[in-house]
């Protein structure tokens, strides 16, 4: 028979663990002095007297953008090449809900959510099947069937010529859109930084560590009794939800939508981004959407026609060194260090 005190310790053992865990949570939940302060810098700009609003409302968007794939690529471990399918379906779905019913944009913003949510919640299916491999290509077939029927449906689509002159209707029926993007620009980072709450607290969650789980071993998930491709299948939902939001904010907030948005440049774009910023950590698409759109802004005002070299060869370097590496220089040489 067991003794009162091996009792004891059994009983108490799960109740001491679960406290650990939920301690762990609160430790990695909680905000960081340089995410307030970067969050303030970022909303605050909304009332600075800049002259470049419409720089920073892209490169908002494509921050989200990058959000929406890193959810799949650095916490599902799903590697999209096709992820531009949810973009620009988002970007159609704002311009033609806009353009049929004059909605209030963020009622346009929420349908066109909710559309993409849907396609990425269908195609999802597919892209659970096979390797890795098997679903860079599926999403891509998947992206490319979209550009090729908003191609032929040029009667709803535009076609080749895009949707131009979107009617936009005033933000809550008060708030007009400015020429020089300061509301566009107010507009797309209080939905980015929303939707970032939103997202941080998935991924702090257990479900987002499961996520995680599910990234870096998917048997040993399963054997532990994961429902590996119902996550997976969730985070590809929610992850074609935000790029439809972004894709949304694009079309709305210029009032255009073309092929261009379903291209295969934007999700090699975004990948490029996440190579920048680092996967499997937020901030790393916020921060390579940031660095991609200035480099390629600035670089394209000194070498317009070699821009895109030096973007390459800052990915050669990425890839070489190492991102962790690449942003602690200080580390370098502390392995030699330690030999010695």
């Amino acid at each position: 028979m067991k003794s009162a005190s091996s009792m004891e310790m059994e009983t108490t053992q799960p109740s001491t663990t679960a406290l650990e865990v939920r301690a762990i949570g609160r430790r990695w939940s909680r905000w960081r002095p340089a995410e307030i302060v970067f969050w303030i810098v970022a909303l605050g700009a909304c009332f600075a007297p800049l002259n470049n609003f419409l720089l920073l409302n892209e490169m908002a968007i494509l921050a989200l953008f990058a959000v929406s794939l890193d959810l799949i690529l650095g916490y599902t471990g799903i590697v999209s090449l096709g992820h531009a399918a949810f973009f620009g379906l988002g970007a159609y779905s704002a311009a033609l809900l806009a353009k049929a019913f004059n909605l209030d944009p963020v009622v346009g913003l929420v349908l066109s959510c909710g559309i993409a949510a849907f396609v990425g919640l269908l195609t999802s299916v597919l892209v659970m099947r096979g390797s890795d491999l098997t679903r860079l290509m599926v999403t891509l077939g998947v992206a490319s069937i979209l550009h090729e029927l908003a191609n032929k449906m040029g009667w709803l689509t535009g076609g080749a010529d895009g949707m131009t002159g979107v009617p936009m209707v005033p933000l809550f029926g008060h708030i007009e859109f400015d020429i020089f993007g300061r509301v566009a620009y107010s507009y797309s980072i209080v939905t980015l930084f929303l939707l970032f709450i939103l997202l941080r607290a998935v991924v702090k969650s257990p479900f987002g560590i499961s996520l995680q789980l599910v990234r870096q071993n998917p048997l040993r998930a399963a054997a532990m009794g994961v429902p590996v491709n119902l996550r997976r299948t969730a985070a590809y939902t929610v992850s074609a939800a935000y790029a439809g939001v972004a894709g949304a904010l694009l079309a709305q907030t210029t009032g255009f939508a073309s092929l261009d948005v379903l291209d295969f440049h934007r999700s090699a774009d975004v990948l490029l981004m996440l190579m920048i910023g680092g996967a499997g950590y937020l901030y790393g698409g916020i921060i390579g959407a940031v660095v991609f759109k200035f480099m390629q802004n600035w670089l394209a005002d000194i070498t317009p026609q070699y821009w895109e070299f030096w973007i390459g060869l800052l990915l050669v370097i990425i890839v070489i060194v190492g991102h962790d590496r690449l942003v602690r220089p200080w580390t370098w040489f502390r392995r030699s260090g330690s030999d010695a």
